[in-house]
């Protein structure tokens, strides 16, 4: 019963914290994660135990699923210099520079755990950035970079970390294998996660029930997580693989009612995640607060901030490094300054490296001391890692917003002329089914809109090139009214509706799979035709096979 009460209360607490987030401009993720210390240090505080397997499958695959949906291809695909840059680079220089200042700084803890350490606390994550980026509206490429940044730097950085955890828990650890491990991790990975979403989609193709569906999304999740670890593959690319193979087919597949509650669903889970993981995870420092000697406690801070500031430096050094490498490499052989992003932006991305739950997990997941072989300064590591979220989610999560209104970096309206471009497309679409509608009254208030649509897009070369080549909408089966029902003029209005929006969806997804829009303009589109789709779907319940016919 008290850990019921204690996980009520950190729900409250952290429902209480992103309301009050939301009102003075900064991620919630600070707030929690002050919430976390401050509850640790408080007397009389409960002592939270977290199985370390459990840490990273329950907090990390549901998020990384979640961001991964989200994710376009195409947009990754046009800045991977930028994003491989910092998702493997500088992970990589971050992970090799903590390990050093930790060595120097306590000299007795070797090269596997001071990698371990700096493998935990390398990887930023850009969901607390994202969270003001949104509301500031940047440009658009900035937001790709940082968020596939979010996406990528985790699997990196868990590689890493797995290797040296190995190498400091049994002591061997052979250079001549790493290569082919990573080549069969990653590769096994990308494989594995694709075969997982098409056998998903698959088994759950005939069920029909929502609250069943978005139970196995869960259930999928975590399976596929817990699959990857048992096989020692990747499970952080094989998440991003499941999640972007599921993106692509699901769409096509699902109706509005059962999307619109698995988003629902998927919200308030993340969110709860975050929740717990940034408290309980805080609460861990009460362990390391009673074994740790007074005699210890100037060496472990000392430590801390010294790790606090490395990763903050080197992220600095290495980015604006690159930048100017690369400015000066490229005029060298274009003869004119190149087209680059300006120093502004790379102070943004900069200013973006919050750690926060892939590095709180990974602390907690290493083998504690009621273990048989507990892992070398695992209270260090903890403490470190728990230092660094703070640090940079509360300095720079809580300055992000003013450093951005100071720079003065606008959105580029690239998603806005997306998703125009996108609304004129699937309104030719709509008419072209709405020309075979009878010429009545009620069929013809049906085009207004999507004629108001295309006045502005008439003779756009882009509205051409968007819907020129795409096959014409296939026609849509008919909805059957239920037999007791005669066919009334509401009814033969709610089934053309019902085909109008099966023609959009099915442009909306051409237009995605060639790569004329992105996935923020698809998803903003997919959730204007969703709610149309309702509006007819209230007035004409079809059987679950039709509307699966509709959407096919």
């Amino acid at each position: 019963m008290a850990l019921f009460e204690l996980i009520i209360g950190l729900l409250l607490l952290g429902a209480v914290f992103a309301l009050w987030a939301e009102r003075i401009g900064a991620p919630y993720p600070a707030l929690l994660a002050l919430a976390g210390a401050a509850l640790a240090l408080l007397p009389g505080a409960p002592r939270v135990m977290l199985e370390p397997n459990l840490a990273l499958a329950l907090f990390v695959a549901p998020v990384l699923l979640d961001a991964a949906y989200d994710a376009s291809p195409r947009d990754l695909r046009r800045n991977l210099a930028p994003v491989i840059n910092l998702a493997i680079l500088t992970v990589l220089l971050t992970t090799g520079a903590v390990a050093l200042v930790a060595r120097w700084l306590t000299p007795g803890m070797g090269w596997a755990a001071a990698l371990a350490l700096g493998a935990i606390v390398a990887p930023p994550d850009a969901s607390a950035a994202s969270a003001v980026l949104r509301r500031l509206r940047p440009p658009h490429r900035l937001r790709v970079i940082l968020e596939g940044e979010s996406l990528f730097n985790d699997a990196t950085a868990l590689l890493v970390y797995r290797i040296a955890v190995a190498a400091a828990m049994t002591g061997v650890v052979s250079r001549w294998s790493i290569a082919p491990t990573l080549v069969l991790t990653c590769g096994g990975a990308v494989l594995l996660g694709y075969g997982c979403a098409r056998l998903y989609l698959w088994l759950t193709a005939r069920i029909s029930d929502i609250a069943i569906s978005v139970l196995l999304q869960f259930v999928g999740t975590f399976s596929v997580w817990l699959l990857a670890e048992r096989l020692n593959l990747s499970a952080i690319i094989t998440m991003i693989a499941y999640a972007m193979t599921l993106a692509r087919r699901v769409p096509g597949r699902v109706d509005a009612r059962h999307r619109i509650a698995s988003y629902a669903v998927w919200e308030v889970a993340v969110f709860v995640l975050n929740v717990l993981a940034f408290v309980l995870i805080g609460l861990q420092l009460r362990a390391i607060v009673a074994r740790a000697h007074a005699a210890d406690w100037h060496a472990y801070l000392e430590c801390a901030l010294a790790v606090c500031a490395t990763v903050v430096l080197v992220r600095f050094a290495w980015i604006f490094g690159y930048f100017g490498i690369r400015r000066l490499l490229l005029r060298s052989h274009l003869g004119r300054p190149p087209v680059l992003p300006n120093a502004r932006a790379a102070l943004v991305v900069c200013w973006s490296g919050m750690r926060g739950i892939v590095t709180l997990a990974a602390a907690v997941a290493l083998p504690d001391g009621s273990a048989s072989e507990a892992f070398p300064y695992r209270d260090l590591i903890v403490l470190c890692a728990f230092s660094v979220v703070l640090t940079t989610l509360v300095l720079q999560g809580l300055t992000l917003g003013p450093l951005m209104r100071r720079v003065g970096l606008k959105d580029d309206g690239t998603v806005e002329r997306e998703q125009l471009l996108a609304r004129a497309a699937t309104a030719r679409a709509a008419l072209s089914v709405l020309d075979e509608a009878p010429d009545d009254a009620s069929f013809r208030i049906l085009r207004l809109p999507y004629q108001t649509r295309l006045r502005s897009w008439d003779d756009s070369p882009a509205l051409d090139a968007a819907t020129s080549a795409a096959p014409a909408p296939r026609r849509t089966a008919r909805v059957r009214p239920p037999a007791a029902v005669s066919v009334s003029a509401s009814d033969r209005l709610a089934e053309l509706q019902l085909r109008v929006v099966a023609a959009q969806r099915q442009c909306l997804m051409q237009l995605r799979a060639r790569g004329i829009i992105g996935d923020d303009a698809f998803h903003a589109l997919e959730e204007e035709i969703d709610l149309f789709e309702l509006a007819a779907d209230a007035r004409i319940r079809p059987a679950p096979e039709d509307v699966r016919s509709l959407l096919r």
